[in-house]
């Protein structure tokens, strides 16, 4: 294992030691306020470190295994710099790929590029700038070094950031024991804690809107929210089924005759299941709301007449009302064809207005089925090339939730043909030309690369104080104005030939001695930055949970840097 991902193995330990309630840690009271010896924490990291290159008890090792399982295939198929490694590209390509494919996460700093050449880095992520400036400071230093990062880096890599971003998760949590008048420190019954659970995600749904301190406020909120209906049966049904998966997987150490009681660890580990799995749950409404669009739809093409975007009747579980503009701007409106602009179905379900849910670093939006596609090839391919021949293969045997196998007419196997030719004779698989073939081989998935004049405008923090809504007049009068238009589908593929690579790194001067010496210092550097970063997440927990007399917190651990 490389020290890049030993160092973050020992970040991802620390960091994850926070999620115990006030007063405790690990079993042990810590309300004295003593320091512990700088040889306990060192030797904790060691047994810690041990466990997993070991086996140990075979949680994080566990952990580590599932993510590697999941992005193996894709890190095969990014390109590699010289010595064998994902460069900055690949690194954030990868891991926005992740976490909008199994959470649905839309992580703030990796938001959608918009198809424009200059994109952001990982080390650019808010929560890590917040959270980790060390770490941030050890990828720059990689970054200039062009080290690159392995499989083993990048596994851990997004296991340290699902770490950080469930920590931010247990603010909410402990906001939500005192909305319920209950103490963290103590246990709670099974009502009790689906009361707090409930609550947790209704503030999680609130985004930044949701008041962690007025208890009455809160609670009348909760009423209104039940006795609606609306979708608040289903969210208890969703944390219900959480509470349920937890007690399953311990019932065999459970003495089935003493009444359930559940500590702040307990919940907190409920809560992790719930936020990593709200993606994949939320995703039914959004599946829901492509099956309602494609029905409006008059000739399969993957697009809606704005006309009848527009009017809905009145008791449609979905009314669409975003104004023409922000359409627009998120690359969801095909004006293009004659008879009246158009709503790109697949567009339109990626856009900020179908983020449900925001925390201060990301936002839960709708799970793209195009990435799956895409990863299925990648799966099948194991380069960041093909020839068109074995890609038209390829994808003549893949089917989608909507169709059985794609349209590959002859224009459409004409253009696959030309992309090659422009690119040495192969097709690159992460380019914004095969993105528009696949879009033409499924529009009703994969979404139309259009090239945003403002990549922000694919984010939700981008409308956050702008409105994404058109008022109903003037959606009447786009319905009156193209009600009697039949748009005329030209047989000619609508295409831009404007190529975007965008995960190919410009080609590096080779590398001299200096240069080598200069990676291995950088990477004991990270070593000793992680190591600051794991402390620092520490420091932040113990002081927070325990408190001082005087209100402030008092730094609990200490090591001789």
């Amino acid at each position: 294992m490389t020290t890049t991902a030993v160092a973050l193995i020992l970040s991802l330990y620390m960091v994850g030691s926070n999620a115990s309630p006030s007063g405790f840690r690990g079993g042990r009271a810590e309300g004295s306020g003593r320091t512990v010896a700088t040889a306990e924490v060192e030797s904790s990291l060691r047994e810690s470190l041990e466990a997993v290159l070991g086996g140990g008890d075979g949680a994080a090792a566990k952990q580590l295994a599932t993510i590697e399982a999941r992005i193996w295939q894709t890190y095969q198929a990014l390109p590699k710099n010289d010595v064998g490694r994902l460069a900055p590209r690949g690194v954030r390509y990868l891991v926005h790929n992740y976490f909008a494919r199994e959470h649905g996460w839309l992580i703030k700093g990796l938001e959608p590029h918009g198809n424009q050449a200059n994109v952001s880095e990982v080390h650019e992520m808010s929560i890590l700038q917040d959270k980790a400036p060390a770490l941030v400071e050890s990828l720059l230093e990689a970054r200039r070094a062009d080290h690159g990062l392995s499989l083993g880096d990048t596994v851990v890599m997004v296991a340290v950031l699902e770490r950080l971003i469930f920590d931010e998760s247990l603010a909410l949590l402990q906001a939500s024991y005192t909305l319920n008048r209950q103490s963290p420190a103590e246990t709670l019954d099974e009502d009790s804690v689906h009361e707090v659970l409930t609550s947790y995600l209704l503030l999680f749904e609130m985004s930044n809107k949701g008041n962690l301190t007025h208890v009455r406020g809160h609670q009348m909120l909760k009423s209104r929210a039940a006795k609606a209906g609306g979708s608040w049966p289903t969210m208890v049904e969703y944390e219900q089924d959480a509470v349920f998966n937890y007690d399953f997987a311990r019932q065999p150490q459970t003495n089935p005759f003493v009444e359930k009681r559940y500590s702040f660890e307990a919940a907190a580990e409920i809560v992790e299941a719930l936020t990593h799995g709200y993606g994949k749950w939320q995703n039914t409404e959004c599946r829901q709301m492509k099956s309602d669009l494609m029905d409006l739809d008059p000739d399969g093409t993957g697009r809606v007449p704005l006309s009848k975007f527009y009017s809905q009747p009145e008791g449609a579980e979905y009314q669409f009302t975003e104004s023409v503009d922000y359409l627009r701007q998120i690359g969801a409106l095909d004006e293009t064809t004659t008879g009246g602009p158009r709503v790109r179905i697949a567009n339109y379900l990626a856009g900020p207005s179908n983020c449900i849910a925001s925390s201060t670093y990301y936002s839960v939006c709708c799970i793209s089925d195009c990435e799956g596609l895409l990863n299925e090839l990648e799966a099948k391919v194991r380069a960041p090339t093909a020839q068109a021949e074995r890609l038209l293969g390829l994808v003549a045997n893949m089917s989608s939730s909507t169709v059985d196998a794609p349209r590959l007419s002859q224009q459409l196997v004409g253009k696959l043909h030309e992309i090659a030719e422009r690119n040495n004779g192969e097709v690159p698989l992460h380019g914004r030309l095969f993105a528009q073939w696949l879009h033409h081989a499924f529009p009703n998935e994969c979404p139309y690369p259009h090239i945003a004049e403002e990549a922000a405008a694919l984010t939700p923090s981008h409308w956050m104080d702008k409105s994404t809504t058109a008022p109903k007049e003037q959606r009447q009068l786009a319905v009156e104005a193209h009600a009697e238009s039949a748009a005329i589908i030209s047989e000619e593929l609508a295409w831009n030939p404007e190529e975007v690579l965008h995960v190919h790194e410009a080609k590096q001067p080779g590398r001299s001695m200096l240069g080598t010496v200069v990676r291995v210092s950088m990477q004991l550097a990270m070593l000793l930055g992680l190591l600051r970063v794991a402390l620092g997440s520490w420091q932040a927990a113990a002081a927070g949970a325990r408190g001082t007399k005087d209100g402030k917190a008092k730094a609990a651990f200490e090591l001789p840097f």
